[in-house]
């Protein structure tokens, strides 16, 4: 079946068609328009201004997408749309399109939440059937543990079937996504925050030398030295040794702010108003090096907590799969580091090439270790349109032939949640 699918949550004006079965989800079409140089100035997404970006660039995306997959309205069997969470002034304009679009075409349509989506990126160019044994990639199987990482989300989500989701943790306040853009913002590197604080940390093993020391009061103190300076830096690793599953990244963002800046306000936190004041930038900002180093003991902060989560979770649930979803699961070290580390962890008896994304451990024999193709990780339109597959599958004949009317139904949410 061909369906049709609109993203429009932040600030992607996104349009994806795919040809979905029980062999494999195919990508037809997937048009982005993205309004990252547009928001840079101002260090994030304004919310009207994202509003009015997608009803200018709308309709020609969606147009640009049929054309690219050669097909016309009529051959259109389903149409989805990301009814949220997400800023509504965004959301409002995707889902009000979708609607008419709906109506004009007397096409079914589903509403799609926006992290559903980022899970269903998984299943991207693979089969829908869960045992299949022509590659390993194909090779889904539930119960699953999916970490979801995005700018909004941080989550550790389990599923014992396909659209079936038990959050067995979550972020207490900032999410992994919201604090790279925090951080980044802070060490004026610039937006979106998980690139370019990737970026930087990149080169360290270039630019700095760095070592293990033992310091009395912490082992996670690394020791960075840089040319002829020296810089001692140490970030918390929020809850790392707590025996739930849950995060939190907010006091990561203060630590970083401490340590850029230490001059304290009268209630004995950094002052955000002298920092931010024109002309009184702390010194330390202006050595590029000491910043790099900082990116990146700020990336590995966030990747031990995300890692060692993961891995608890994992002992306790004993999934099948572990999968990665969200815009940050885009990170490569994020990536190789959970890979490695489930490799060491479960005794792996079997690799594969980074290609597939796919390894297997003997303590659970059927679990892999399956990430989402990089170009799915970001908001896109592919991943809403590979979820409404799985939805429209779910459904009985009654509740298909109800979809048709859901223009008059379906409305955007900001804090939708994510449900059965």
């Amino acid at each position: 079946m061909l369906i049709l699918g609109i993203e429009t949550s932040c600030d992607d004006t996104a349009c994806s068609i795919i040809e979905a079965s029980s062999k494999k989800i195919s990508v037809l079409s997937s048009v982005v328009s993205s309004q990252i140089k547009l928001h840079a100035k101002w260090g994030g997404v304004v919310p009207n201004l994202a509003a009015r970006e997608h009803l200018k660039n709308i309709v020609p995306v969606v147009l640009t997408a049929l054309k690219n997959a050669k097909i016309n309205p009529s051959q259109i069997d389903l149409m989805s749309v990301t009814q949220g969470p997400g800023l509504i002034p965004a959301l409002l304009i995707g889902t009000n399109f979708s609607k008419a679009l709906a109506y004009l075409w007397k096409k079914p349509l589903l509403g799609i939440h926006h992290i559903e989506g980022h899970i269903y990126a998984n299943f991207i160019g693979i089969g829908s059937q869960l045992a299949t044994h022509n590659t390993q990639r194909k090779k889904i199987r539930f119960p699953v543990l999916c970490l979801v990482v995005s700018g909004g989300h941080t989550q550790l989500v389990l599923m014992k079937k396909h659209l079936d989701y038990k959050i067995i943790g979550e972020t207490l306040d900032d999410a992994a996504g919201e604090a790279f853009d925090k951080v980044a913002r802070i060490l004026r590197l610039g937006y979106p925050g998980g690139p370019a604080i990737a970026e930087a940390a990149k080169h360290k093993s270039q630019e700095i030398n760095f070592k293990q020391i033992q310091n009395p009061k912490s082992k996670l103190t690394k020791k960075f030295g840089i040319h002829n300076s020296e810089f001692i830096i140490h970030l918390p690793r929020p809850m790392i040794h707590k025996k739930n599953f849950d995060f939190s990244f907010s006091g990561l963002k203060t630590a970083v702010l401490y340590e850029i800046h230490p001059v304290k306000s009268a209630k004995g936190s950094p002052d955000m108003r002298e920092f931010n004041r024109a002309g009184k930038h702390p010194n330390k900002l202006t050595d590029k090096n000491y910043i790099t180093a900082v990116a990146t003991e700020f990336q590995q902060a966030v990747i031990d907590v995300l890692v060692s989560k993961t891995l608890k979770a994992a002992e306790k649930f004993q999934p099948k799969t572990i999968m990665l979803a969200g815009g940050v699961s885009a990170n490569q070290e994020l990536r190789r580091q959970l890979g490695e580390a489930i490799k060491k962890k479960f005794h792996p008896v079997k690799s594969t090439n980074g290609s597939s994304a796919v390894q297997k451990f003997n303590r659970v024999k059927t679990t892999n270790y399956h990430l989402p193709p990089t170009t799915y990780c970001i908001d896109n339109a592919t991943m809403i349109a590979s979820a409404a597959y799985f939805r429209w599958q779910k459904m009985n004949a009654k509740q298909k032939k109800s979809a048709l009317i859901n223009w008059k139904k379906i409305e955007a949410s900001a804090n939708l949640n994510l449900s059965k």
